[in-house]
């Protein structure tokens, strides 16, 4: 393997060939990261264990808060990033081995549309984790989650069950659905910029 090789690969995974797309590698890979790597287990970390509900024991604790999150929210964001970030990944594992640099991605036609393609992608990516995001988990945490525990127990039947700290939660929340329509922003804006440019190289020939 050359260095030029290597020097590509590095290259085309930290700086895309547009400035928004410089910004959104930025955000994306600060902001969002921390938030949900700090702030994030900060809200989340301990739910499982204050999530109770009545009677307190912890067979029924643990069946309604398995009931009241089929996945966790850091188990769902962390899949969420890692997947939006395939298609620029694989885009740019393509560009490192066939050396291609910034400028061939602007200048030459087949290789703008694979990266329009890319981001495209990560817009489809990014609306589809919105989705599945308001159907898991909703825009409000309530501070009373009803569990139907009829099938653990036929005494139980609806249980109420207390949801800790439901208001840090809601906020977190409304902040993981701003940064995906940012991300989604970010993407039409860096389309649109490319283009742009596109254009720009070949007004200038």
């Amino acid at each position: 393997m050359s260095l030029n090789y290597i020097k590509n690969f590095y290259e085309g995974f930290l700086r895309p060939p547009t400035v928004i797309g410089q910004f959104h590698t930025l955000f994306f890979g600060s902001v969002r990261m921390f938030f949900l790597g700090v702030l994030g287990f900060a809200v989340y970390g301990n739910e499982a264990l204050h999530f109770s509900c009545d009677p307190d024991r912890r067979e029924l604790n643990l069946f309604c808060y398995n009931q009241f999150r089929p996945i966790t929210p850091q188990v769902f964001w962390a899949l969420q990033l890692v997947t939006v970030l395939v298609p620029g990944a694989v885009f740019h594992l393509y560009a490192a081995c066939k050396n291609i640099d910034q400028e061939d991605i602007l200048e030459k036609p087949i290789y703008t549309v694979f990266y329009i393609i890319s981001v495209l992608l990560r817009i489809v990516l990014e609306v589809a984790a919105f989705w599945l995001q308001s159907h898991l988990f909703g825009f409000l945490v309530h501070p009373l989650y009803f569990c139907d525990a009829s099938s653990l127990e036929k005494a139980f039947n609806f249980t109420k069950c207390m949801v800790p700290e439901h208001f840090e939660k809601t906020i977190f929340l409304s902040a993981m659905y701003l940064f995906t329509i940012i991300t989604v922003v970010l993407c039409i804006a860096e389309i649109f910029e490319i283009l742009g440019r596109r254009l720009g190289y070949l007004s200038n020939q």
